[in-house]
């Protein structure tokens, strides 16, 4: 497969939609194709960040594949068609509460930090969030489906505990916001 087409040096790509078609590539579906994009990217960090610090088990490295599987299948669904599993956000969910009955309960905001794999963990969130803005105004404009803009809502929440997780398999404490 050739990487480079020649297509794009004017300003705009195609579009895989129920035709194909042509868009400026700020478009705003372009838009969120690049934050999830630059999300999977950040995960994939992640993973490795975790593989390198001997940090994640082999269920945590399991679960952020098939997220970035799954994120795969998101950008589908904001285009075209999507395979994304129905039951995605329920594992989603199921994981983050068998991450947080092993963590201490939070009683205040905390500050993104502690070891590496958390940190980036927190740039995966706020990637996440932001990837999440640009479906909210992408859909103002095309239909996106509500199980994507759920699964990207409920991701933002896992790597959220994911990060507390992390830090507390690393012996490191949450550290509060102070005010």
């Amino acid at each position: 497969m050739k990487i480079y087409t020649k297509t794009g040096d004017q300003g705009e790509t195609q579009l895989y939609v129920n035709k194909p078609q042509k868009v400026a590539k700020d478009d705003a579906i372009i838009e969120c194709y690049g934050s999830l994009d630059e999300l999977n990217a950040q995960i994939g960090l992640l993973s490795a960040r975790l593989q390198a610090d001997e940090l994640g088990s082999d269920s945590d490295l399991a679960m952020l594949a098939a997220i970035q599987n799954a994120l795969f299948n998101v950008g589908f669904a904001v285009s075209a068609s999507s395979t994304l599993a129905p039951d995605a956000v329920v594992d989603l969910e199921s994981h983050i509460d068998v991450m947080q009955a092993d963590l201490p309960p939070q009683t205040s905001f905390i500050l993104p930090g502690g070891c590496v794999a958390a940190a980036q963990a927190h740039v995966c969130r706020t990637v996440c969030r932001r990837a999440e803005r640009r479906m909210i105004s992408m859909a103002k404009h095309t239909e996106v489906s509500e199980l994507a803009q759920q699964y990207v809502n409920r991701l933002s929440d896992w790597l959220y505990v994911f990060a507390r997780y992390l830090n507390a398999r690393a012996g490191v404490a949450d550290v509060p916001v102070s005010r």
